[in-house]
């Protein structure tokens, strides 16, 4: 799963990605990203990674952050994939 938010208001280009990830220790992660598209250093964004034991926990945690960010203005790209 993998979900592409972006907030689009005069003179922003902001983003917001989260994505939904299975690793090779049986453990599942949900990776979120943020910050300024075309940002350079710092402004580029930021990223933090949670770990979690089951699918059911990292899809409701990775939904709960969606829809904060959507509260938030940021609206899915659809073709982000």
């Amino acid at each position: 799963m993998l979900t592409y938010l972006c907030l689009r208001t005069e003179g922003t280009g902001r983003f917001y990605r989260v994505e939904l990830a299975y690793n090779l220790f049986g453990e599942y992660s949900v990776l979120r990203e943020w910050g300024l598209n075309g940002g350079r250093g710092a402004r580029a964004g930021r990223q933090l990674v949670t770990w979690f034991s089951n699918l059911r926990e990292a899809c409701l945690a990775a939904e709960r952050w969606q829809r904060k960010a959507q509260r938030r203005g940021y609206h899915t790209i659809e073709d982000a994939a």
